[in-house]
């Protein structure tokens, strides 16, 4: 079988290496599509692939057209709005991602943009300890769970969390309150760290009537999709309360909007960095491999995520 790495922006050569030694003991072949700049190159690499690994590339209905052979594809990564699942069930295409490997990578991103708020974007003047402050998380996922942790832990921070999928038992038995709204999540919040991912449900729906809620001087931190903020009310609830903060790790559209009106109150990471570290890069490229290996061998489709 022939495993295409399409990749804009390469992976690590030892995540490369250790995944073209996993491929080929399985017996499979590795190929390498990287730095690309046009689609029609992706279209090539993808012709005569059984299998395909991407980060943050985007798999679309007509790269699945182009891949006639195409049998699984992995996003190296949690997220996979960048697969077209609907194109690939259509094709009998298994769709998979890599929970997990990134998580802490971006846990402590987001511990991280809070120091940095706290301390006014390291400007003068006075700030703030995290130490007795308390985190909301919104959703209490590998993420989530993981900033809890650090939160708690590490900087003696209270930790609250609403996530309808996780019992309530779970939570407390790390020590973490859970709460019975996403209301009383914001309301209860100095520090709410964003962790739902982007869905139909999920786009647009942090705006006003959540932020606002949020206790004087809390800052909404953003490590999960730009898509799910209510940008337009956004703008209207900071210019509504100076004492809020926002903070990203994925720019808003309007980011040059935020920043004009609300300066140090806002902040975006230059590009995105939760997943930039080289642990969590080595470690979702090797997953990747593995997961599609174990699928030739045995079928698995643990972590498929289309039907």
């Amino acid at each position: 079988m022939k495993v295409l790495v399409a990749t804009e922006k390469p992976f690590a050569k030892a995540a490369v290496d250790g995944s073209r030694a996993i491929v080929e003991k399985a017996g499979h072949e590795l190929a390498l599509l990287e730095k690309y700049t046009d689609v029609e190159q992706f279209f090539a690499a993808v012709a005569d692939a059984d299998a395909l690994i991407v980060r943050s590339d985007k798999v679309t209905a007509d790269v699945i057209a182009h891949a006639k052979k195409l049998k699984i594809v992995v996003r190296a990564g949690a997220g996979y709005d960048n697969l077209d699942l609907a194109a690939c069930t259509a094709a009998g295409v298994v769709a998979m991602n890599t929970p997990g490997q990134n998580s802490n990578a971006v846990a402590e991103l987001a511990i991280g943009l809070m120091i940095y708020m706290s301390r006014n974007q390291f400007t003068p003047g006075t700030g703030r300890e995290l130490k007795g402050k308390t985190v909301g998380i919104h959703a209490y996922g590998n993420v989530g769970r993981l900033v809890a942790m650090i939160a708690k832990n590490g900087f003696g921070m209270n930790v609250i969390a609403f996530d309808p999928f996780v019992p309530a038992e779970k939570m407390a038995a790390d020590g973490v309150k859970a709460v019975g709204s996403i209301e009383e999540l914001y309301a209860g919040a100095d520090f709410l760290s964003l962790h739902i991912p982007a869905t139909a449900e999920t786009k647009g729906s942090i705006g006003y009537k959540l932020v606002s809620k949020m206790p004087k001087g809390a800052c909404l931190v953003n490590t999960a999709r730009k898509e799910v903020i209510n940008e337009a009310e956004l703008l209207e609830v900071l210019a509504e309360r100076e004492d809020l903060k926002y903070v990203t790790d994925i720019a808003a559209e309007r980011m040059a909007e935020l920043k004009e009106k609300f300066g140090n109150r806002v902040f975006a990471t230059p590009k995105k960095q939760g997943a930039e570290t080289a642990e969590a890069n080595i470690n979702a490229g090797l997953a990747a491999a593995n997961q599609i290996c174990d699928f030739f061998a045995t079928g698995n489709r643990k972590f498929q995520v289309n039907k």
